[in-house]
């Protein structure tokens, strides 16, 4: 494969790659790019905002395990896009951002919308280059590839002066980026064997980014074999089959005490594929001194890098997970936990208000569908989400480890348009919407119709609740006035609905799924339906009433 330009060489060497789906927002700094894409196999969809573009592209390359591919013009757009490349290198996603730049002659003289991106990105990429001679273009798409898949994915920055999209290349189109899995040394597996098979409380901790359904399949028989207890580290539930006996719980936002409990009382605790930050760690409180920690990352940097571990081994979990020979029944250990977790997700849940989130989740959990897929972005409605939802396979959950706010609707309609038969609903919250709302546009645009939760609470609810416990009674800059965000669906030609009582929740969500169009629902939530676990009163010490 040969091109005539640096922009065809661009879009050659991404359907070489396999791209099938690029996002974008449209910008005169990379015209020949979007040419280019014109008469290629990869659809683009157009974004209303460069950080959602991102976010969708992110999204997209959690449910397929290759890069997501984002266009952005430079300056503005590139700076737009950081949200989703932040969110990209937290959560360990390989993304590629291709971002224009100004013609070469004028780099250096602050020239309109200049952007110096080592200087910007060079802190949140893997990789940052600036391709300023289109023969080097085959090359550098696959080097971009290369490294957003290695080792510990990330989002890898290149950046495209205008004038050499148009310069000739007459270099051949790489071939496609393949990495084969990182198997750990026979040495390492005996001992950690031997360790495993002397551990009464065994504890594995799961998380990361480099699973697929099968890497999830060999986890699971390697639970039931080797008598392991899983956990799933914060919004990466989907590794795990919530109903499955060897299920403990999530080590998320204020987990299950049992769990909590076994995790300071495990005798082995096997980190698999996360890195087990800040929030799986309670703040870096987990694990306690002492205890024995195997570290398995496809990163030969990480094990040992944060927590003190016996063996650290480079691999990635599922290649580890293979060579595994250890068997043993620790069946009343086990059964122990996973009772104690179908106890804490129990449905329904009591909460003040006429329309409760433990409802909502209850009506979504009768629907018995194992294939739907949930999003959400940042905010303590999501916390229902986590304890509540039973997720059930691979590729059902997209949700941003890193926190970040308006995730939620970018990544529904990624997943939309990548699984277009299965139900996708977006939680997010009065706050989290309006970081990205105008994206219902894009969903309209391209008929993805997803379904979107809004709950509404006239505040940012997360903040609400930090600042009632810091400072209690001294409400500031934490309310917001809401529109009628069922209207403002109906605006952009989607449906929309208020929803005040949990009475009427399962008919506005059927009515809401056999739309022909894009969705959504607003949830009026009473404001002291803080957490699954306290009142906001009761969190400014107002009332000492709890919930369960």
């Amino acid at each position: 494969m040969r091109a005539s330009t640096g922009a065809q060489a661009l879009v050659a060497g991404l359907e070489r790659q396999g791209a099938e789906r690029v996002f974008c927002v449209p910008g005169e700094s990379y015209l020949g790019v979007l040419d280019a894409l014109r008469d290629s196999t990869i659809e683009t969809v157009v974004a209303r905002h460069e950080g959602a573009a991102a976010m969708m592209a992110e999204a997209d390359a959690k449910l397929t395990g290759r890069p997501g591919i984002v266009f952005v013009t430079r300056g503005p757009g590139a700076s737009n896009a950081s949200s989703g490349i932040h969110i990209a290198q937290q959560d360990s996603t390989p993304l590629i951002l291709f971002a224009g730049q100004v013609e070469r002659a004028a780099r250096g003289r602050d020239a309109f919308q200049e952007l110096d991106f080592e200087a910007f990105y060079g802190g949140m990429a893997k990789s940052v280059t600036e391709v300023r001679d289109a023969e080097r273009v085959p090359k550098v798409v696959v080097h971009a590839f290369r490294t957003a898949l290695a080792d510990r994915p990330g989002p890898v920055v290149v950046a495209l002066p205008e004038d050499m999209l148009g310069d000739p290349c007459a270099r051949p189109i790489g071939e496609r980026v393949e990495l084969g899995e990182t198997a750990p040394d026979a040495a390492s597996m005996q001992q950690f064997d031997d360790i495993l098979n002397a551990a009464k409380r065994p504890l594995a901790v799961v998380g990361g980014s480099t699973w697929n359904a099968s890497g999830v399949d060999v986890l699971r028989a390697f639970a039931e074999r080797a008598g392991v207890p899983v956990t799933c580290v914060f919004r990466r539930q989907q590794l795990f089959d919530h109903e499955h006996p060897h299920y403990a719980g999530d080590l998320g936002i204020g987990p299950n005490p049992v769990l909590r409990h076994a995790v300071e009382e495990t005798d082995l605790l096997l980190l698999l594929g996360t890195r087990l930050s800040e929030i799986p760690s309670q703040s870096y409180t987990l694990p306690v001194p002492g205890t024995p920690v195997v570290h398995v990352h496809p990163d030969s940097q990480e094990p040992g890098r944060v927590h003190p571990t016996v063996l650290g081994i480079h691999a990635r979990p599922s290649a580890f997970l293979a060579a595994t020979n250890s068997t043993r029944d620790r069946s009343d250990y086990i059964g122990r936990l996973h009772a104690s977790y179908l106890d804490w997700s129990k449905l329904p849940h009591p909460a003040p208000g006429d329309l409760t989130m433990g409802r909502v989740l209850h009506a979504l959990r009768e629907l018995d569908d194992p294939d739907m897929i949930v999003t959400n972005g940042a905010g303590n409605y999501s916390a229902w989400v986590h304890r509540f939802h039973r997720f059930r396979r691979f590729g059902t959950q997209v949700a941003p480890t890193s926190g970040s706010m308006g995730y939620g609707l970018p990544a529904a309609i990624a997943a939309k348009l990548r699984h277009p038969n299965r139900t996708v609903v977006c939680f997010a919250g009065d706050g989290c919407f309006q970081m990205t709302g105008q994206e219902i546009a894009t969903a309209v645009q391209y008929s993805v119709n997803v379904i979107i939760l809004v709950v509404d609470n006239g505040m940012y609810g997360t903040i609400r609740m930090h600042q009632e416990r810091a400072f209690p009674g001294r409400v500031h800059a934490t309310s917001i006035t809401n529109p009628d965000f069922a209207a403002l669906a109906k605006a952009y030609g989607a449906y929309g609905e208020r929803v005040e009582r949990d009475a009427d929740f399962t008919a506005a969500f059927e009515r809401a799924r056999n739309a022909d169009v894009p969705a959504l629902l607003h949830l009026i939530v009473d404001p002291e339906a803080i957490t699954p676990t306290a009142t906001l009163s009761a969190i400014g010490g107002r009332t000492p009433s709890r919930m369960t």
